[in-house]
């Protein structure tokens, strides 16, 4: 058993982090309330290693993304794993939603392609969501598909292939309008390709320019989709497995669209060079986009999309949205799968991290800092910043997971180890 701390302890604790943060001009009461009322979507697919369901025999053929391990328990339906889910949400401070793929359509087993996908084929997860107050988020799913197995989807040669993925990108927009109606939440609809070549390309111009008309094509004003309920977001990205040496949606490419367009604009963390910083970026991205999505993933030499940690990454991205007064114009999401560990507490561990670095970032005297660096005080700034690092930020931490009436510190690991006993272990 892991230990579960007692509140009163808990309490005694945050009294005196209280008085720690209050010396240093920080309101930690209020920064906890900032910390539990910003959104975050949690990924269907890390509880299924991003398999789906769809029935159609081959549908989850070429192009797709791979999940490595097979640790016992992954949910093979959209009841398991809305109840993985319900298992997760029990142990999360904050708000959140839950952000969806197009293959993960319940579609009563029949074989519906994905240009036919419909709002219907999400009944389920609407009614669950609309009942559990949850909001949802949407991605059409280009990948793991036959006609994927060439490496292009939207930037396709073949007319026909192509136009299938722009009939795919429609549909899946209006479901995201739907689902928004029937949640009464605006839906997050995300567009990523894993469209590109492994080797020296001679036409990038023309694979760029299909991919703009395909673009040009779902995005259509014509279409009357109602961008208050679809929120229309593009994910570009540096390289992939089969796409090392080019990707036409590519982050400078979905930058001038997104612009062009009135789009989000996606930052995926794990997108980049890792020399990199995304942080960095979002000083530069606010100033000419209104809102912009962010993928918190973690990386490893490469997109592999480890579990989030609280690391200086994470910490980083949320220093700057917070320093900038900026979290209202960014939505956050989680995206990474790991089918090497329990996959429930790898939902935990992430999304607890993500609102700790949020906290974390809360908890700074942001004001103070500033006001020594317009000073021209800076190794008072870098002395100042190094002691927030060894300020009782833990007790907060743990008050605001009393007041959300989840376990604080490691305890909640004793509900995941009691779930994978009684269901987990049971899936075969």
């Amino acid at each position: 058993m892991y230990p579960v701390m007692a509140p009163e302890d808990i309490q005694e604790d945050f009294e005196k982090a209280l008085r720690a943060y209050k010396a240093r001009d920080v309101d930690a009461e209020a920064a906890i309330k900032a910390a539990l009322a910003a959104p975050l979507s949690l990924h269907c697919w890390q509880a299924d290693d991003v398999g789906g369901f769809e029935v159609k025999a081959g549908a989850l053929e070429g192009g797709g993304i791979m999940a490595t391990g097979n640790y016992p328990g992954r949910a093979r339906n959209g009841e398991e794993l809305r109840a993985d889910l319900e298992q997760v949400l029990g142990l999360l401070p904050g708000i959140h939603r839950v952000n969806l793929h197009a293959s993960y359509a319940e579609t009563g087993g029949k074989a519906v392609d994905r240009d036919l996908l419909k709002p219907s084929h999400f009944k389920q997860w609407s009614g669950w969501a609309r009942k559990r107050k949850l909001g949802l988020d949407f991605n059409p799913t280009y990948f793991a598909h036959p006609k994927a197995n060439g490496g292009y989807t939207l930037s396709h040669r073949d007319e026909a292939i192509r136009r299938f993925w722009v009939r795919h990108g429609i549909a899946s927009r209006r479901i995201g309008a739907a689902l928004a109606r029937e949640v009464g939440s605006p839906c997050v609809v995300n567009s990523w390709i894993p469209d590109g070549a492994k080797d020296s390309p001679v036409d990038r111009w023309g694979c760029r320019r299909r991919l703009l008309q395909s673009l040009d094509e779902i995005y259509d004003p014509a279409l009357k989709i109602d961008r208050d309920l679809c929120v229309d977001a593009v994910e570009g990205k540096l390289f992939g497995l089969g796409s090392e040496d080019f990707v036409p949606g590519s982050h400078e490419f979905y930058l001038g669209y997104a612009q062009r367009k009135g789009l989000a604009p996606c930052l995926d963390m794990g997108h980049f060079h890792p020399t990199e910083s995304v942080a960095d970026k979002l000083s530069a991205l606010l100033l000419f986009h209104e809102r912009i999505l962010l993928h918190l993933s973690r990386s490893i030499r490469w997109d592999s999309d480890h579990i989030v940690l609280f690391n200086d990454d994470l910490r980083a991205v949320f220093q700057e949205l917070v320093r900038a007064g900026a979290l209202q114009r960014v939505f956050l999401a989680l995206d990474y799968f790991d089918a090497s560990v329990n996959r429930i507490a790898a939902y935990v561990i992430g999304a607890r991290a993500a609102r700790k670095a949020l906290l974390y970032a809360l908890l700074e005297p942001v004001a103070v800092h500033r006001e020594l660096e317009a000073c021209g005080k800076q190794a008072q700034k870098l002395a100042l910043l190094e002691e927030c690092k060894t300020l009782p930020f833990g007790a907060v931490w743990d008050e605001l997971c009393r007041r959300a009436g989840v376990p604080a510190g490691p305890a909640w690991l004793n509900q995941v180890e009691t779930y994978e006993r009684e269901v987990l272990s049971k899936r075969r």
